[in-house]
């Protein structure tokens, strides 16, 4: 695996202080994890089920009251906009109805694991975990999740598809 790098390029106080919560809500969930492993539970027997099911109820919400299956723009428009493009460094690279690709410069809970002491494997594992949000949210879309390289481990960038078909 390569090493992991993860620099935000943008800054300021209103970024700082979103990241500053994306990196709790990635304490929270390294914090669990590690004290469900010290009991002898193994992170893939019930996390990734549990982010999924997360990731369900987010998508619910993002779909609101759209038609029975909401296009793949609204979820751009809804996740992947303002103030969040701008906390990930987001850029989009395709948006239709049917696919949304986007490429992620800086992922906070990345910063998070990294700072509570991770090794890079465990890293690779809760990003593999957290990524299972979006897989949820891609199902109330009615598409599947595609994920290329990560920062997580170790590429220059996250690569996130969500396709339909």
């Amino acid at each position: 695996m390569a090493e992991i790098r993860n620099a935000p390029k943008k800054g300021g106080r209103l970024l700082s202080k979103v990241r500053g919560m994306y990196e709790h809500r990635a304490e929270w969930l390294y914090l669990l994890l590690d004290e469900a492993r010290k009991k002898g539970a193994a992170w893939d027997s019930f996390a990734p089920e549990a982010i999924f099911r997360c990731g369900l109820g987010r998508g619910s919400e993002l779909a609101g009251a759209a038609a029975s299956r909401p296009g793949l723009v609204l979820l751009r428009k809804k996740g992947f906009s303002g103030l969040s493009k701008r906390v990930f460094e987001m850029r989009i690279l395709k948006s239709t109805d049917d696919e949304l690709d986007v490429e992620f410069h800086y992922c906070p809970l990345v910063s998070a694991w990294k700072r509570l002491g991770a090794s890079d494997e465990e890293i690779g594992a809760l990003c593999d975990i957290a990524m299972r949000g979006d897989a949820g949210i891609a199902r109330s879309f009615g598409a599947k999740l595609e994920l290329g390289e990560t920062i997580a481990k170790g590429g220059a960038t996250c690569r996130v598809r969500f396709a339909r078909g």
